[in-house]
């Protein structure tokens, strides 16, 4: 007879428009409200969640939108309650490294997001610490997850490249000034005083996918830029934009059979969209190039390509976008926060730890800090091994 698992879980931050949508939303509460998660072994995992934040109007209607009985303000309460099984945390980074030094001593399993400090030596001490404790530890790598990366990497398992020889990456939109039209992101997201930034925001994401997708990243050339130096805030107030808004990086990347890969990924909010997503990786090897993004993937083969010719006196009559064809699911892909989410818990009932840990957080940490030195000194800079 199958048995039945209840995991209490403790959910930080989660008036947060990350913490909100995609983790409470569109992740906990459909497991939940499907009866749980049943493993591979038909142990079924019951979820019951306590809403964590400091702002208590807002816990109280979220709580009531969504039939959850428990919600509370005190954040060192909740870490040290003992029916708590695990912590996750979606507050602002500036919080996270004492809430999580906090849980790992109450022995309570994480789930995180990331950045998971403001320093990569916090980042660094918060893998350490995990890394004396048998507790199953997970950070948010939820690109990870998506459907056009899972394809992408299928094309990386299956040899699909052949010799696999760059990846080009484009990230961004237009995030409005606040002047006219209201922003689409909050104001101190382009406050450096106040964690702001595309580099430590992003460079996080980027050092995950590379190494998700194609192995260790081993050099940084980087350029951060302020495009556009006055924004206004949500009061309607103008305010000096102190932190980067765009970020121009060259990575080298070194797979598991010894590829020496460059990777450029360009990213910014002072971008218009052209191409079907907000973020696509093109991938190039001898053999065949993939263009994917978070939810499409399209192929060309090395036979199927087309052998284009530089005329600048002659229009081409070749359509480059008819000659890739789609690359299929081959499966049910759903939300990626989701996914990921279930795969801990799954974790969690084992005992075992998660692929994706504090160290490789920390490693994010590190692009991050070492891709705004490089901008600051104008030179590609190593990135080393870090030591535990």
């Amino acid at each position: 007879m199958a048995s039945t698992r209840k995991l209490v879980i403790a959910m930080n931050g989660i008036t947060g428009r990350m913490g909100y949508r995609q983790h409470l939303v569109r992740s906990i509460l459909p497991i939940r409200d499907q009866g749980g998660l049943v493993l591979a072994d038909g142990t079924r995992v019951e979820l019951e969640i306590i809403l964590v934040g400091r702002n208590e109007d807002k816990l109280k209607d979220i709580a009531a939108k969504h039939n959850i009985e428990r919600w509370t303000t005190d954040q060192d309460a909740i870490i040290n309650d003992p029916e708590v099984d695990i912590y996750f945390d979606a507050q602002t980074t500036s919080r996270r490294y004492d809430a999580l030094t906090a849980a790992i001593k109450a022995g309570k399993h994480i789930f995180t997001e990331k950045p998971t400090a403001e320093t990569l030596e916090q980042a660094i001490d918060l893998a350490r610490q995990a890394s004396q404790t048998n507790l199953t530890v997970g950070v948010v790598h939820d690109k990870l997850y998506l459907p056009g990366l899972k394809k992408l990497r299928r094309l990386v398992d299956e040899d699909f490249f052949g010799t696999i020889l760059s990846m080009r990456g484009e990230f961004g939109y237009w995030v409005f000034e606040g002047d006219v039209q209201p922003a689409q992101r909050p104001s101190w997201n382009y406050r450096k005083q106040d964690g702001g930034g595309m580099m430590v925001d992003m460079f996080c994401h980027w050092n995950y996918v590379l190494e998700g997708i194609l192995g260790k990243v081993t050099s940084v050339y980087s350029q951060a830029v302020t495009h556009i130096p006055t924004r206004w805030d949500e009061n309607g107030e103008p305010y000096e934009a102190t932190a980067d808004d765009a970020a121009y990086a060259i990575f080298e990347v070194e797979t598991p059979k010894g590829e020496k890969v460059i990777a450029q990924i360009n990213s910014s909010w002072a971008v218009r969209v052209h191409r079907k997503e907000l973020v696509e990786f093109q991938v190039d090897g001898t053999h065949g190039t993939a263009v994917a993004g978070l939810f499409h993937c399209e192929s060309q083969q090395r036979a199927n390509t087309p052998k284009a010719a530089w005329d600048p006196d002659v229009p081409t009559t070749i359509d480059f976008m008819s000659q890739w064809e789609d690359v299929p699911a081959n499966a049910e892909l759903e939300n990626g926060f989701r996914a990921q989410w279930e795969e801990f818990l799954a974790d969690v009932v084992a005992g075992r730890p998660h692929r994706y840990e504090l160290l490789s957080a920390a490693r994010g940490v590190q692009l991050a800090a070492l891709g705004q030195e490089s901008s600051d000194q104008g030179r590609r800079l190593e990135v080393p091994e870090i030591q535990l």
